[in-house]
Order: structure tokens, then sequence, then C-alpha cells
């Protein structure tokens, strides 16, 4: 049956879900993976535990995705949420207002993260996770309500362009032209000459100031796989769209890749190469979560995942020390799991801060609360 042409499309479940599944590692199940690999010694359980970590510094692991991958999911939702809002009724200039209010609170919740309310100004972190998704997602939301879907793909190519230009011939004073290393490259003096306080890596911050340049082209990506997502024409099944979006995704892998060999793939510079090589990751695991999903509608197994999409922001910042999960979690199982050998304890501890923390988003998730920026 064709869909009338005034029904708008249906929630994508998917994204909540992968969305879940992206924020799920850093909730606790890195610790379990890690655990599992040191209790077992199994050699599945050690490579896994090897793809928990952040490369050093060039190359890529499962746990480099993560962030790339959130800011990737907030960028499909926006065709959604903003096709919504403007099909309404609402303007521009009311979108202009929510992107900068979202972008802002964004800034300031990483700044809390990295402990705005100790007032020790001069050892603070000022760039975040948080503030490099806020700004990558206004810099994206500008582009989106002013440019067609080719002026976007345009601007996508152009940033990752532009950056890698400049990376490779701008000089940086006493290391020269196109230096990618922590202390020579120009990411890294732009942090030094530019952010206050204390850089992440002493004279280098990986959510710093130019490299979040690039990462405006990963909201991007994000945007134009929105749009394809939402886009009804004669033809184009539901079926068709997810083994689309995999297919791009290997296509992806595969610029991303070639473009490493001579820009290589870093998460800590955000480099071009890296954009479309975790973007080519994105569009795979989307691409599978929307067909079991979406297309095949098996979603049961999902939910554990949807509790925590609904409330990312929520889980990131109550980790911060908001709430003490470690401290519940022991009180409510330490005594069981001391019964235990000393071995498992530190898997069962895994399990069980994981269980509390998904236990209060569930509790947030009955109760309709949901923490929105």
């Amino acid at each position: 049956m064709e869909k009338p042409a005034n029904q708008p499309p249906k929630r994508v479940y998917s994204l909540d879900a992968l969305r879940g599944a992206d924020m799920f590692w850093i909730m606790g199940g890195e610790h379990i993976v890690h655990a599992l690999a040191k209790l077992t010694g199994w050699g599945l359980f050690a490579w896994m535990a090897h793809q928990m970590e952040h490369v050093e510094w060039n190359g890529f692991h499962f746990y480099d995705l993560i962030f790339p991958l959130f800011l990737f999911i907030a960028g499909v939702s926006m065709p959604y949420s903003f096709n919504k809002r403007l099909e309404r009724g609402d303007s521009k200039q009311q979108l202009y207002r929510h992107a900068a209010q979202r972008m802002l609170l964004l800034v300031f919740f990483g700044m809390a993260y990295n402990g705005l309310l100790k007032f020790d100004w001069e050892n603070m972190r000022y760039a975040s996770v948080l503030a490099r998704i806020g700004l990558g997602w206004f810099f994206a939301a500008i582009i989106f309500l002013n440019f067609n879907r080719r002026g976007q793909a345009i601007w996508f190519a152009g940033i990752l362009v532009a950056y890698w230009l400049m990376m490779t011939f701008i000089p940086v004073p006493g290391y020269g032209a196109g230096n990618l290393t922590v202390e020579g490259s120009l990411v890294a003096y732009i942090d030094r000459l530019l952010l206050p306080g204390r850089l992440y890596l002493g004279v280098h911050d990986p959510e710093g100031i130019l490299s979040t340049l690039p990462a405006v082209s990963t909201a991007l990506m994000g945007v134009l796989t929105g749009h394809f997502l939402r886009e009804e024409r004669q033809g184009l099944t539901a079926l068709r769209k997810g083994l689309t979006l995999g297919a791009a995704g290997l296509a992806f892998l595969l610029l991303g890749y070639l473009w490493g060999l001579f820009f290589p793939i870093n998460k800590n510079l955000w480099t071009s190469s890296f954009v479309l090589f975790a973007g080519g990751w994105s569009l795979v695991f989307l691409s599978i979560f929307y067909l079991i999903i979406d297309v095949w509608e098996k979603k049961r197994w999902a939910f554990f995942f949807v509790v925590i999409g609904l409330n990312p922001i929520t889980i990131y910042l109550a980790q911060s020390g908001l709430i003490s999960f470690e401290q519940a979690s022991d009180f409510l199982f330490g005594g069981l799991i001391g019964y235990f050998s000393e071995a498992a304890q530190p898997l069962l501890h895994a399990i069980g801060y994981t269980f509390i923390s998904w236990l209060f988003l569930y509790f947030l998730y009955r109760q309709k609360i949901f923490l929105k920026v």
C-alpha cells in the first residue's frame, strides 16, 4: 500500500536503539568487556578489550567510533525534528533560537562536567565532548536551514577539503607545514594560542577549536542520511534504503582508508579521513539496526538500548559524579558478589554498575522524564 502524501514519516525506532547501543559502552559496557578479558583470557575478549581503548594517535579502534557516531545520529535526527517544526508553522528564527540555546546548554554542561563549579579557572579544561557535539550540531543546523540538500553536500565535502588543505599547507611556528604530531600540528598550535585553562593532552586538546570544524561535516553526514531516510518516492522501499545505507557505509570506509594513506585517520585531530571512516562505520551500523528494527520489525531485543538512547545526556552527566552508581551497586550487590571468587568479582561489579545505571534510566523512561536540549 502506498503511503499517503500528507502522512509524516514514522519515527525511526532504530535511531533511538543505535544511540543507546552507542552510549551503552561508556555507561559500563566497556568495563564488562575488560573484566571478561581478564577473567577468561580468551582471545576474542582480549581483542574486544583492545577495541575498547582509544588509539593513541593514528589509527582506529571501535572505541574511537562512539563519539562521532553520537554526533552522526544527532545529524540524522535533524531533518525529522526541524521539518516537523517547520511543517507545523515554526519560523526559521525560532529554529535558530532553539539551535543556539541547545548549543549554549551543551557547552555549559560540558564545562560543568569538567569542573566549572570548582571555580578553578586556571586548571579547568574548557573544551569538552558536549561542547563539540553542541557546536558541530549548531553549525550543521545553520547550514541545514539555509541550503538545500545539494548545498549541504557541498558544505560537507568543502569543509573536509578545506581542513585537509589547512592542516597540510599552513605552517606552524617552529614545526613547519603538514606536521601532524601531538605538539606540532596546526590544531595544537591554535589550541595553545587561543584556549584558556588546561588542555587535555597538555599541548593539544582533542576537542579543541580548529578540529571542531570537520566535526560539522560529521553532523552533516548524518543530516544527509536523515534526508535519505525521510525520502518517499516510487520504488524506494525501506529495504532498499537499509541496503543502500550499508553500501554507502562500505564506500565511505574505502574512501576514508584511501585518504588516510596521506592524511592519517586520527580521532585526536578529527582528520577528514577520520570523518569518512567513522562515518562509514556509522552508516554500516545504522543500516544493520534499521534493517532489523524498522524493516523486519524485530524490536523487542532493542528495548534495553532504547531506554538508554532516550536519555543519553542524562546518563553522561550523571556519571560525572552527580550520582554514585558504584556505591548503589555495592550497597545492593556487594554482599552477594563477595561470595564469588576474587577473579570473578570485577566482572560482577561491572555488571552491577551497568544494571543500576540502566535501572535509573528505566525509572526516568517510565516517568516520561527526558533531558532534551
